[in-house]
């Protein structure tokens, strides 16, 4: 019998156990953790150095701009999909990208530790921009070194969890531990040593597996001959198609240097402001760069299928120009043709997906400080040790359990359920707003108020420590199966584009929101604030049971390899 065929066969905590075994995963947690610690580092650790340097808040407030490569990314994922590292492109596709993001994320790590933040600000904050872009170009990499690698027993499943798992025990590196060794040496000998381990990582990924050649240029290699042969576009088509997708990135891309330079300006009166920026211009370069280009595509594929705009025998290319627009093409264009292609109408679904799915923990993540220090009226300490501690590992509970129900339920039913989750949970926070008495009673009568209070804390706090438990398991499951479920629906030969833009356009209503929902609280308070976020969760919960529907009747043929039904 075949491993693939032995291992289809095993009940569920086996495929678990097999999967685990599995090299694959072994470095899949590795890079968790190494594209989760230059962001905790970089985006949060960060301002607690600057604060102990008495750096000032305006200048600080630079400083969280770099978080704009992150929602950014996906700019400049056609290069990584198709460019290779000079040297080390013989490591593989994906890792000589992975290596060498790494190597340079610790090198910058250790170089920040030998620099004054305020003598040297500014080599200080071209660096962390630096090591921001390089944290995010990682990401985009590591994210299509996933579903590159994916296999039969190392599944996408697993790969997705336990990437998450490295990716939260590094924000406890980057973040408790870092401030943790902060406090008992300096922050020079802090930054050291997190570069020297994202330097050993960088290292250990040298001998990390890499994709299938075969696997990973099926679809480049069937361009590379079917661009130009009878019956596909025409290039005068396709010319005309990459320069206004070209046009439209270009912009996009120029529009947001520019912001990033005028940013880091050494005049603070001279500094746009961000949040004006991301609320006006930040839809801009979405449309310009996901939603014209979507509806070029969608043209492009139905001029194809309708045999309109063909070449009618092969032409090949014999000018450098002719080239030139090919690479171009496959670069910007088939990313996007090839997922219309292949899902039709049904991107409309997992758009609406992917841009609901997680906005009840990530729209109001920015007011939880607020909420339980003003609102609540907890100390700081109860709050780290409800929320950094106890709520890390309730988040990781619920990524194993996310897991393990990937594996035995199926795909489908555990995003479906997570779906479910992470809007009820939103009552729990709704019930604390009014007062808590409802998580006090479940509390108190299943005994964790006793434990508790047994560990030194109080009935208040085992009611807070209860509300983001069951928020936080609930995000745990439903992150396990969307990071699967997003991984499962792009295709290797444009794995790094695909899942950079649907990564991006996650976090976009959530960040456009942020601003409206701070408002509400102020108008109407936070429980009718939780109510509304409770019922955009369940928008989500309809859109999963619509696309579930919809895997479960065309299988293979939506082009998303599914056994949602498995278990049921």
């Amino acid at each position: 019998m075949s491993e693939v065929a032995e291992n289809a066969g095993k009940p569920g905590w086996r495929k678990v156990i097999a999967a685990l075994g599995h090299r694959k995963t072994f470095y899949m947690t590795i890079f968790g953790f190494a594209a989760g610690l230059p962001y905790a580092l970089l985006l949060g650790t960060l301002y607690a150095w600057l604060s102990d340097a008495e750096v000032d808040l305006e200048t600080m407030g630079v400083f969280s701009l770099i978080g704009l490569a992150y929602a950014f990314k996906f700019l400049w994922s056609p290069a990584l999909d198709r460019l290779d590292v000079p040297v080390l492109r013989k490591l593989g596709k994906r890792k000589q990208w992975i290596v060498t993001a790494q190597l340079m994320l610790g090198a910058i790590l250790v170089v920040l530790s030998m620099l004054d933040p305020v003598s040297s600000l500014g080599w200080f904050s071209l660096l962390a921009g630096i090591g921001a872009f390089a944290s995010a170009t990682q990401d985009v990499v590591i994210d299509a070194w996933r579903v590159d690698v994916a296999d039969e027993v190392a599944t996408i499943d697993m790969l997705s969890t336990v990437y998450q798992m490295g990716y939260r025990i590094a924000a406890l590196v980057g973040g408790a531990l870092a401030l943790f060794l902060a406090e008992r040496t300096d922050w020079p000998t802090v930054y050291l040593t997190m570069g020297g381990i994202m330097l050993f990582v960088g290292f250990c990924g040298l001998w990390a597996p890499d994709a299938e050649v075969s696997d990973v240029t099926e679809a480049e290699a069937a361009d590379e001959h079917g661009l130009r042969k009878a019956g596909q576009i025409h290039p005068r088509i396709r010319g005309w198609a990459l320069g206004v997708v070209g046009v439209l990135w270009g912009w996009a891309l120029i529009t947001v240097g520019v912001f990033m330079v005028r940013s880091l300006g050494s005049d603070p009166e001279t500094r746009p402001d961000s949040v004006e920026f991301i609320s006006t211009t930040g839809p801009l370069v979405v449309i310009a760069t996901v939603v014209i280009p979507s509806l070029i595509a969608a043209w492009l594929v139905r001029q194809e299928r309708s045999g309109k705009h063909l070449l009618e025998q092969d032409l090949p290319a014999e000018t450098s120009a002719g080239r030139i627009l090919d690479h171009g093409y496959r670069a910007l264009v088939l990313p996007l043709t090839d997922f219309v292609g292949r899902l039709g109408w049904a991107l409309v679904i997992i758009l609406g997906l992917v841009l609901t799915y997680r906005i009840t923990d990530s729209i109001w993540g920015s007011f939880a400080y607020p909420f339980y220090l003003g609102e609540l009226e907890y100390t700081k300490d109860e709050v780290a040790v409800a929320s950094k501690f106890f709520g890390v590992g309730a988040l990781m509970l619920g990524l194993a359990v996310g897991g393990y129900m990937l594996t035995t339920l199926g795909r489908m039913l555990t995003l479906t359920l997570g779906a479910v989750l992470a809007a009820a949970t939103n009552l729990l926070y709704a019930d604390l707003a009014r007062g808590g008495q409802i998580v006090q009673v479940v509390s108190d009568n299943s005994g964790f108020s006793w434990l508790v209070a047994n560990l030194g804390g109080d009935e208040r706090l085992a009611k807070l420590m209860m509300a983001i438990a069951g928020e936080n398991i609930a995000v745990g499951i439903a992150g396990a199966a969307f990071v699967a479920y997003l991984s499962s629906i792009v295709a290797k030969g444009y794995s790094a584009v695909q899942y950079a833009l649907l990564s991006s356009l996650t976090l976009l209503v959530g960040t456009l929101g942020r601003g409206a929902l701070g408002q509400m609280i102020e108008e109407q308070g936070y429980f009718t604030v939780f109510l509304l976020t409770t019922a955009m969760g369940g928008v989500a919960v309809i859109l999963c049971m619509i696309e579930w529907i919809r895997i479960s009747r065309q299988g293979r043929k939506s082009g998303v390899e599914q056994t949602a039904l498995e278990g049921v």
